[in-house]
């Protein structure tokens, strides 16, 4: 098979890769619908009721006083890993019942109601809403993460544009190196016509 063959082939064999790392590209490159998408969901802040003195351990390296409509929160960060406490006892704080959890998530949707909509179904600190959207409370930190049908194309943009197509990253990462190989073997072999062609 001569050489004019064998670039045919790769490009062929590329196509596709190619077509869809341009698309994916001008998605990244224009960014429609990510403002949505990630936008930064967050407890509702609200004034502390009353006075709280924190006695500091030795170990706290960041010390955070918050106040919600549970009530206040007293969040820390240590070498190991962040704690939620109780601002008068300094004691670990435990995630709250159902009804109070979903009176904390219900009011950070309240923010936006036409994307978040009501909160559905609630599972540990998990939540689903009306609208379809996926809310996580990571109760150590006192953070919200939301996820939606849109959060979730572009991720799947993401991983299509990074050859991320099967679900082990060894194999991902073989996948990705093989796409690079015929890249540049096909630039390789258009190098070869075009010098061949002056010659």
């Amino acid at each position: 098979m001569n050489t004019r063959k064998h670039h045919r082939l790769l490009g062929l064999l590329l196509l596709l890769p190619l077509f869809g790392w341009a698309l994916t590209g001008a998605v990244f490159i224009l960014k429609p619908g990510y403002q949505g998408a990630y936008e930064q969901l967050a407890v509702r802040a609200r004034p502390l009721a009353e006075e709280v003195q924190i006695r500091p351990e030795p170990h706290w390296r960041q010390v955070r006083l918050v106040g919600t409509l549970l009530g206040a929160h007293l969040l820390v960060t240590t070498d190991g890993r962040p704690l939620h406490l109780e601002p008068g006892s300094q004691r670990p704080l435990p995630l709250p019942d159902e009804a109070a959890l979903r009176r904390l998530l219900q009011d950070a949707a309240s923010v936006n109601p036409a994307r978040y909509g009501d909160i559905v179904e609630l599972e540990d600190s998990r939540a689903r809403t009306s609208t379809g959207m996926r809310l996580h409370l990571d109760w150590s930190t006192l953070s919200l993460r939301q996820e939606g049908r849109d959060t979730r194309l572009i991720n799947g943009l993401y991983r299509m544009h990074y050859l991320q197509w099967l679900p082990w990253a060894g194999a991902n990462r073989m996948l990705g190196l093989a796409g690079l190989g015929l890249l540049l073997a096909m630039a390789g072999l258009g190098l070869r016509l075009c010098l061949g062609r002056r010659g």
